[in-house]
């Protein structure tokens, strides 16, 4: 959710800002490569890459960044031994190497176009790149995807992807230093020196507006998911109840039609009415979409499916088993089963939290704990 939120605030704003980014992990830590949070010039700040004990001290270095404008890497040893330097024993286990980049010129603009692209559903990949005079950066439509599917599949896509390169003064050398994380293709020419896939936030499909939905509602939303709820009854899917949801109504058929439902988006279906929730499963399971959870005990559930096939993307009954008793319960069974089946998805790709995070090969030039190097010189020994 880190990465909406942070995209989100640079497009609606052009406040002075510093994106930190996570471009080696070595031993344990908080957050994978790829993890990011902006440090605003007001003092604001989104998202999180340590439990806390890291943020004041790179707060502590915006506005110098700012001044200069240029990138600096710094590096953090979180060791049992070392990480009392920090004021407490956080007991991480690991060593950060943090890249802080000033948000401006063609990096605010790539990643306004990454904003862009992701409201249309796509995922990007924000590719930075050594260059003689500095860091180019690119973002490019990941074709194998995001929630709506590749530009070539979705005119909005192919409408909203321009072409997406620039520059900045920085790094000299760039790449000569790696990043924790999974390697791009060896056949590639030219290869990104840090690679970081920026995913729309995935979708859930809410099928039954009963009364038990509100703390689903409620649960998925604060997780990072776009919702969608849909009904066969026009009364209970309204934007008083579900703001901010995508709403429809109708047949199991139109109501897959008109929200477009497709293989990377999640689904629960808890309708309490055998007939119509085994419509829109019969609905959904040919779309074969990343998760199809049923709510239902298990004697429904064998009515439900009876004669139909159910795939391993099929949870029926819903939620993980942990006892839950009651709407609220529930919910958090169901939100902490989204959780693990988003995050396997993430693990299949490579990458952790909300990014995948692929580098080339090189020797990383090693800041002393705490200390920070600019760019350029840190890259080009």
């Amino acid at each position: 959710m880190d990465a909406y939120d942070i995209l989100r605030r640079l497009a609606e704003s052009e406040e002075p800002a510093v994106l930190a980014t996570v471009v080696g992990v070595e031993g344990h830590a908080y957050r994978k490569a790829g993890a990011a949070m902006l440090f605003t010039a007001e003092g604001g700040k989104i998202g999180s890459i340590s439990p806390g004990c890291l943020e004041s001290d790179l707060r502590e270095r915006v506005p110098a960044l700012l001044e200069s404008g240029e990138p600096e890497i710094v590096a953090y040893d979180m060791r049992p031994e070392e990480d009392a330097i920090w004021g407490e024993s956080v007991g991480c286990g690991g060593r950060l190497r943090i890249l802080l980049e000033p948000v401006a010129g063609e990096l605010r603009r790539v990643l306004r176009e990454a904003r862009r692209l992701n409201e249309a559903g796509a995922a990007v990949r924000l590719l930075r790149y050594a260059e003689p005079g500095g860091i180019r950066y690119e973002a490019e439509v990941e074709a194998d995807a995001g929630s709506r599917g590749s530009a070539a599949a979705n005119p909005a896509l192919a409408a909203a992807a321009p072409t997406n390169s620039g520059s900045t003064a920085a790094a000299a050398a760039f790449a000569s230093v790696p990043a924790s994380g999974k390697r791009a293709s060896p056949s590639s020419a030219e290869r990104p020196w840090f690679e970081t896939t920026l995913a729309p936030r995935p979708r859930l499909v809410l099928f039954g507006a009963g009364g038990d939905l509100d703390p689903i509602f409620r649960q998925a939303a604060a997780l990072g998911f776009r919702i969608a709820v849909a009904d066969w009854r026009p009364g209970l899917a309204t934007p008083e109840r579900f703001p901010g949801a995508e709403l429809a109504t109708g047949t199991a058929g139109a109501i897959v039609q008109a929200l477009g439902v497709g293989p990377s988006d999640y689904a629960i279906v808890c309708g309490h009415q055998l007939r119509k929730d085994r419509e829109m499963i019969e609905a959904l399971l040919p779309i074969e979409p990343a998760y199809l959870g049923v709510m239902g005990s298990r004697r429904r559930i064998e009515l439900l499916f009876e004669g139909l096939p159910k795939p391993p993307f099929v949870r029926a009954p819903v939620g993980l088993d942990i006892g839950a008793d009651g709407p609220e319960e529930i919910a958090v069974s169901v939100a902490a089963e989204l959780v693990a089946v988003r995050g396997r998805g993430r693990s299949r790709k490579g990458g952790g939290g909300d990014a995948d995070s692929r580098h080339s090969a090189g020797g990383w030039p090693e800041p002393k704990n705490g200390e920070a190097e600019a760019v350029p010189r840190a890259c080009s020994r």
